[in-house]
This record gives C-alpha cells, structure tokens and sequence, in this order.
C-alpha cells in the first residue's frame, strides 16, 4: 500500500510539475515608475497583485524620473532615488519577479508641447531642431510631429544615454534594459546635417545593435517595441503599429538576442509569427481591450503549441502594459475611480485570468 502511495505521489507531483513548466516563459507587466508618495502602495500591489497571479517580469518605465548621479542635470525633480528603487527591487527579488527598467531612446524624445528631459538639456541632440515645439498641439500637423527624436549619429549622444542606461541598470540590480524606440517618426530627416540621405532602415538598425553592444559588455539584453520593423504598407498596419518610413527593413539587421515586445491593441494582428520565424523571442503586449488581450494569449498558446521546438522558445509569452503612472491605474484597480468600457485594470485582471486558465 505504501508503495501505491509513494508512486501516485509521484504521478501528481510529476503532473504538477509539467503543469507549472508549461506556463507562458513571460508573464509580464509594464507600468511607469511611481513617484515616492505612490511607493508604498506600488510595492503592495507587486506583493498582494502581481505575485500571486504569477506574473514573473516587469517592466518598468523609468524615463528621467530618477535621480541620476551619472548626469544629475537629467533627473526629474520628483523622481526615485537608488534607495527607493532598491525596495521595488527587493519586493520582486522576493517574488522571482524578473525586473527590466526601461528609458526611451531614439525617439519619443517630446510628449504634446513639451520637449523631453534629454533634449531640454542638450538641444544639440534634436533630430530636428528646426521643428518648433507647439504652444497647442494638435495631429495632424505641417511638420508631422507627433515626438521628437535624438539624432543617433550625433558624436555626443551616446556618451550620455549610455551612462544612463548603465546607472539605471545598477539601480535596478538588471540583466536587461528596454529602450523603448516605438513610434519613430523623425529619422534620417532631410533637415539633419548628419542623417541626411542615410538608408531609414539602416540608421534605426545601427542604433539598435549599438545599444544591443553597450549592454552586451555587461551581459545585459536588450528589449524594444516591434512596431518600427513592421512593413505598414504591405501588412495594412499603418504608421502607428507599423512603420511607413522605411525602418522595416532593420528587422533583417539587428541581432538576432534582442526580445521583441509586439504591441497590437485594436486586433489581435498575427505578427508574432513574423518574429519568432526571424528568429527573435517575442512577447505580445496588449493595453485596454480585454477581448483583443484574452484572443492574443490564446494566439499565444496557439503558436507554441503547433511549432517546432527550435520556433516554440521564441514565443515567449505576454505583457499587459499602462500608459498612465501607478496612481492612476492603481486608483482604478482598487475601484477608487471608474473604469471605462474599455480600461487598462479590466484588460489586466481579463489577461491573467486567461493566462491561469489555460495552464
């Protein structure tokens, strides 16, 4: 009798198992970095929400919202220190929660009429200086500005961004940085002394790999959105989810270890597919609608269960990600403010409650 007991302990223990091998390699989250009077409440709902829903990665985005000893004249006001970073570290050291900081680089360098931290300081950075930032502004517009960008061949540019990525990767105690370089419109601009008359395609892949190198040295990878290496064109996609000047040719140029971050967030679009048979790891990120989300994770499901071994790994998983600050997703979360029809809260419990399902 003790023998049966012992082998059907095996049997369950054996399924159990199996069963926690086959959850999604990448549950993730993507939130920016919460100011000091948000922490505490951040913290909580890393330990009380995250956790216990499994989610194992976060992403979060930092920007100039720390307080940098590499370029201090860089630091936002308000934003963390190494110290209060450190608990955001502990409590997913705790949780086996994978920690990736990001900034963005290349583009999103200006938000509506506001010029961002890096190109307040050095505006000899600017893609396009010649571009005058609004007093009200509006799409569509004369210059087609949506956000600025840095100019990647710039000779001082790197120096900086570079010690940026390095503090920020040392505070955050991470093997891996995402640097953003969505939604890159200004790039190779006529207007540039330095870009000008450059191949689109081949500027954006040169400065991805450069960043891919840089962390490379210190073992640390590189993740970015996937928009820029999407043909707009061919696929329908337009320039938002997709490119329509030319960068999509750079997926053939970077390397092959930087993670893809897919985001689709009206159709569950089939692009991941794309990317894993380039030969990159890809997670789909979804933002507010939750049956596009629930569609993407069984997509998900869908693509590693019917590969080969060698295109099954590089499906990688998913990431809910927020477009506002902890406060305000969190507010919504814990039901002290409404959430729309389609919000980020519903997406988010919608997805993992998916993901749980199907394990």
């Amino acid at each position: 009798m003790k023998r049966i007991f012992i082998i059907l302990a095996l049997i369950f223990g054996m399924s159990s198992f199996g069963k926690a091998q086959d959850l999604l390699p990448v549950r993730g989250f993507c939130i920016g970095v919460p100011d000091a009077a948000h922490l505490d409440t951040f913290v909580k709902f890393i330990d009380e929400e995250l956790a216990p829903r499994q989610v194992n990665t976060l992403v979060i985005m930092v920007g100039y919202d720390f307080q940098f000893e590499s370029h201090p004249e860089l630091s936002e006001r308000n934003g963390l220190t190494k110290a209060e970073a450190r608990r955001i570290v502990d409590v997913c050291r705790k949780h086996n929660i994978h920690l990736i900081p990001q900034i963005d680089l290349l583009g999103h360098q200006s938000w509506a009429g506001k010029t961002g931290k890096l190109l307040q300081v050095y505006p000899e950075f600017d893609e396009t200086p010649n571009v005058k930032m609004p007093d009200k502004y509006k799409w569509p517009n004369a210059d087609e500005l949506y956000c600025k960008s840095y100019c990647p061949l710039h000779p001082g540019v790197h120096k900086v961004v570079f010690d940026l990525m390095d503090e920020i990767c040392d505070a955050f105690e991470a093997d891996a940085f995402h640097a953003g370089m969505d939604e890159v419109f200004y790039i190779g601009q006529e207007s540039c002394p330095r870009c000008s008359g450059f191949d689109k395609a081949e500027l954006f892949a040169n400065e991805v790999n450069a960043i891919r190198n840089h962390l490379a040295v210190k073992n640390r990878q590189l993740w970015i959105w996937g928009d820029r290496l999407i043909d707009g064109k061919t696929t329908g996609m337009g320039m938002w989810e997709a490119s329509m000047n030319n960068t999509s040719r750079a997926i053939d140029l970077i390397a092959k270890d930087i993670t893809i971050c897919d985001w689709h967030y009206e159709r569950p679009d089939q692009t991941p597919v794309l990317f894993a048979m380039k030969g990159f790891s890809v997670v789909t990120c979804p933002w507010k609608k939750a049956d596009c989300a629930v569609a993407q994770t069984q997509d998900m499901e869908r693509f590693r269960k019917n590969s080969t071994p060698e295109l099954k790994d590089r499906y990688r998983g998913m990431m809910q990600t927020i477009w506002n600050g902890p406060d305000s997703f969190l507010d919504e979360f814990y039901g002290k403010k409404p959430a729309g029809t389609e919000s980020e809260s519903a997406c988010f419990k919608a997805l993992f409650m998916e993901i749980n399902r199907q394990q």
